[in-house]
């Protein structure tokens, strides 16, 4: 589903700062050559994520789903010096892919990209987090919340990505609600009643949880 008409996401797209030549590599890689591309973040959603980290100035992120890289690449970029990114992923058919262009970044040396189950390596994690960004499957959103929550500072981020699934989370004609649908919609009516953080559900892409710890 389209949020925005075609011509304004267009406009703002054209009136967005471009990506650097390795992500616009990235970009095109991903499109041309890997299943479900629309997985990618993409130049105005990446921009976005490049932004808030630079406005934060993270020492430490945890990206769950790390799919091409892109999005852990976009986040790097407001790291502060020393700072780094741990991406996990499940998939290790995209690891030589993804490694690669990790290995051309400026941010190589900042960003530790770990493959297995990420239910199972969070809770081995030491570090506190100042920005958390959620890009996985859709089940296990609560499960990572509450994973995470206590390994993010006081006043630090939960980015959730693909919160409006589409519209599904919203559209009256489904007959059936499928797991994935259900598992969103009792996650963002979760961390809504969580007084624990503050939020604000943005219609970015398909969707952009942003969460507070207080």
């Amino acid at each position: 589903m389209k949020f925005l008409a075609e011509e304004i996401e267009v406009y703002s797209e054209t009136h967005t700062e471009n990506e650097n030549e390795l992500l616009k590599s990235l970009n095109r890689e991903t499109h041309a050559n890997v299943l479900n591309p629309r997985m990618l973040s993409g130049h105005l959603q990446g921009r976005f994520l490049s932004m808030i980290s630079r406005m934060i100035c993270p020492e430490k992120i945890l990206e769950i789903g790390t799919y091409t890289g892109y999005s852990a690449l976009c986040l790097c970029e407001g790291l502060k010096v020393g700072g780094k990114l741990i991406t996990l992923d499940i998939n290790e058919e995209l690891e030589t892919l993804t490694q690669h262009y990790f290995d051309q970044s400026e941010f190589s040396n900042q960003i530790d990209y770990r493959i297995g189950n990420a239910l199972d390596i969070i809770p081995t994690l030491t570090d506190i987090f100042d920005l958390v960004f959620m890009d996985a499957d859709k089940i296990n959103y609560i499960s990572y919340f509450n994973l995470c929550l206590d390994k993010v500072r006081p006043g630090g981020f939960i980015l959730a990505d693909n919160v409006l699934w589409s519209g599904k989370v919203v559209d009256k004609e489904l007959k059936k609600i499928d797991k994935d649908t259900q598992a969103l919609l009792d996650f963002n009516n979760m961390v809504h009643q969580d007084h624990r953080v503050s939020n604000i559900l943005l219609p970015i892409r398909d969707g952009l949880m942003i969460l507070q710890k207080l």
